[in-house]
């Protein structure tokens, strides 16, 4: 039996960024794939907007602002740390930076999700009392979700990095982990328009 070689791969390097990235872009393609769940949820909130004369509809009231308020606050904040982990990831692949970041993500990731959990009561609504409440619940549940994912991610990702030498691949990894991250960031803002301002200017 002969074997063709066709080509040799030897001197490809073993991780690369961004568009150089088979994993940024499956990546991509997942937060594609989850961007149409949040716009099909976004969706269906507008349709049942539309059929009903008061928001929300009785017996419900509109959400309380302040836990709202305080996990956007929380995000946005995240969001500034993950674009400095990102940039030494990629730009300097400086481990100790890198390290740092990281651990200063798992906490912002932690209390987001404290925070989270005082958003729920705070809706005023039930998920099975009507339709604005099925569809509230929906999506804070969707974007919660997303959010647990990647800070379980985060956790993995940081006791790695603590507990093992840092390759150059290692780099790679937490410079996806940011952009996924970011993604969460960006889609909660609609969706904390939808829940808290929406009610009280539509």
């Amino acid at each position: 039996m002969r074997t063709n070689v066709v080509g040799d791969l030897y001197a490809l390097p073993d991780h690369a960024f961004g568009l150089k990235s088979i994993i940024w872009w499956g990546l991509m393609g997942f937060m594609m794939i989850e961007s149409m769940g949040f716009v099909l949820a976004l969706g269906a909130w507008v349709y049942i907007r539309g059929l009903n004369p008061s928001w929300p509809p009785p017996p419900d009231a509109v959400p309380g602002l302040i836990p709202g308020i305080v996990v956007t606050v929380l995000f946005l904040l995240s969001e500034v740390v993950n674009r400095w982990l990102a940039a030494q990831a990629k730009k300097k692949e400086d481990d100790h930076a890198v390290r740092l970041g990281v651990t200063a993500m798992l906490v912002l990731g932690l209390a987001i999700v404290v925070a989270r959990m005082f958003e729920f009561p705070q809706l005023h609504t039930r998920w099975d009392v009507n339709a604005y409440g099925s569809v509230v619940w929906l999506l804070m549940f969707l974007h919660t979700l997303h959010l647990i994912t990647d800070w379980i991610d985060t956790v993995v990702l940081g006791a790695w990095l603590y507990t093992h030498e840092i390759e150059p691949s290692q780099h790679s990894e937490v410079y996806d982990n940011c952009g996924y991250w970011t993604f969460v960031v960006v889609s909660w803002l609609p969706i904390w328009f939808v829940v808290y301002i929406a009610p009280r200017v539509m």
